[in-house]
């Protein structure tokens, strides 16, 4: 038997690989058989490509997220802010109708046409207070009629409706003027009134960007609940506020409506009785107010302050109108005692019912409300102020102690309306 020898053995070849590209020539390095470095360059060139693509998907994606969240902020915009400016226009268009027309009685046709005052001669004495009044009465017009249209219509367009809107109105209650014998129908009238409203529209259109959805409509969907509702009865505080114009009534008192159902029906008495009454108005007045605000704000909104501002307001304007309208040496001539007690204890009781849940805030409101509206009506006559109102009941006040003798009158009544309103709803606050 042949044995096979150490030296003589035979040795099995490695398996021969391509060398990988790029190799040296002695280098060990190799490919396997099955290896293709083309389809390696090419899966790389598509991997970029599928990157590229979603990266293009991706920001087109974002871009309708964008465009879409744009247009939805422009829709709670205009859903928010409109409502309320609205609400404001139509209730100062019906303030500058009773106004122009005020007092409404007597009137007789002429014989002339309503629009005869057009082709009269400039008149050769105007008063600049008369200008003033013209042309101040109007501004709020064309502002409030600007932001009316926002945003469906904005800068030229709304400015020039607003223009036209003026102009229609102010012919028209001069033309209504030629049939009350105590107006005198003016084309100068005409003339300033359109010139107040370009002023007003001409700085709501510049003022739109801040105002509307700007940092004062965020303010307000912040601190308020969203709704038409909501901003009627952020109508009828403002309107509270202007109430307090007028120097004839009791302190935050509204609902007098003697004056045009049955005059001198509250008799004189002692000042002592009168204080007392005169504190309880102010009192349920002040925390009827309070309890209204509240229903309105959002939860976890610092109502106790804003009730606290609102009356700092309510107060400051009232020692306005009298130091303006009254020319009263002591501007706090409306601070009398009763005022001064019922001001203290209504703070104090309102600061205590805010605590409240809010269908108790807004039923207690209603009643205050409805007590005080009642003793506005059988309560004597002021014996601090009746000295100090012939001023107002004339002069170029006229028109201005019309209005808001009107507002005060109703204001209580419609609130009272409102706060039921609220209260059958049961609307909880958005939270």
């Amino acid at each position: 038997m042949r044995q096979a020898s150490s030296g003589s053995a035979r040795t099995t070849p490695a398996p021969s690989f391509p060398r990988s590209p790029g190799s040296p020539a002695g280098s060990s390095r190799r490919w396997p058989l099955r290896t293709r470095p083309c389809r390696r360059r090419s899966s790389g060139s598509a991997a970029r490509l599928r990157a590229w693509w979603r990266a293009r998907s991706c920001r087109g994606r974002s871009r309708r997220l964008i465009t879409t969240a744009r247009d939805a902020d422009h829709a709670a915009e205009g859903a928010s802010a409109l409502p309320l400016a609205r609400i404001a226009f139509a209730l100062y268009v019906l303030l500058v109708v009773y106004a122009s027309l005020y007092p409404l009685e007597g009137w007789h046709d002429h014989g002339l046409s309503p629009f005869a005052y057009l082709s009269s001669p400039w008149p050769r004495n105007v008063m600049g207070l008369d200008v003033a009044l013209n042309i101040l009465g109007y501004m709020p017009f064309g502002f409030l009629c600007v932001a009316a249209l926002h945003p469906r219509m904005r800068a030229l367009g709304a400015f020039t409706v607003a223009l036209a809107g003026a102009a229609v109105l102010s012919l028209s209650l001069e033309a209504a003027q030629s049939y009350l014998p105590t107006r005198v129908a003016a084309n100068v009238d005409v003339l300033c009134n359109v010139a107040g409203a370009a002023c007003g529209a001409a700085l709501a259109v510049l003022a739109a960007p801040a105002v509307l959805g700007g940092p004062l409509e965020r303010l307000r969907s912040a601190a308020f609940l969203d709704g038409a509702d909501i901003d009627f009865g952020l109508a009828l505080l403002a309107l509270w506020l202007f109430t307090q114009l007028n120097p004839a009534t009791l302190l935050f008192a509204a609902g007098d409506l003697r004056d045009w159902l049955t005059p001198g029906i509250g008799r004189a008495r002692a000042p002592q009785f009168f204080v007392g009454i005169e504190a309880f108005i102010a009192a349920a007045n002040v925390v009827s107010v309070s309890l209204l605000l509240s229903a309105l704000a959002r939860p976890g909104q610092p109502v106790r302050t804003m009730f606290l501002a609102l009356v700092l307001a309510a107060v400051g304007v009232k020692t306005a109108a009298v130091a303006i309208l009254m020319h009263a040496e002591n501007v706090l001539v409306w601070l009398t005692p009763g005022a001064q007690f019922g001001l203290a204890t209504g703070i104090l009781v309102a600061l205590a019912a805010l605590a409240l849940p809010r269908v108790a805030r807004l039923a207690a409101a209603a009643v205050l409300l409805m007590a005080a509206t009642v003793l506005v009506n059988l309560a004597p006559p002021n014996p601090y102020l009746a000295a100090s109102l012939k001023l107002w009941q004339q002069g170029h006040f006229l028109n201005f102690n019309g209005v808001t003798r009107l507002v005060s009158a109703l204001w209580a009544y419609v609130a009272l309306g409102y706060l039921m309103l609220l209260a059958a709803r049961r609307r909880e606050p958005l939270g």
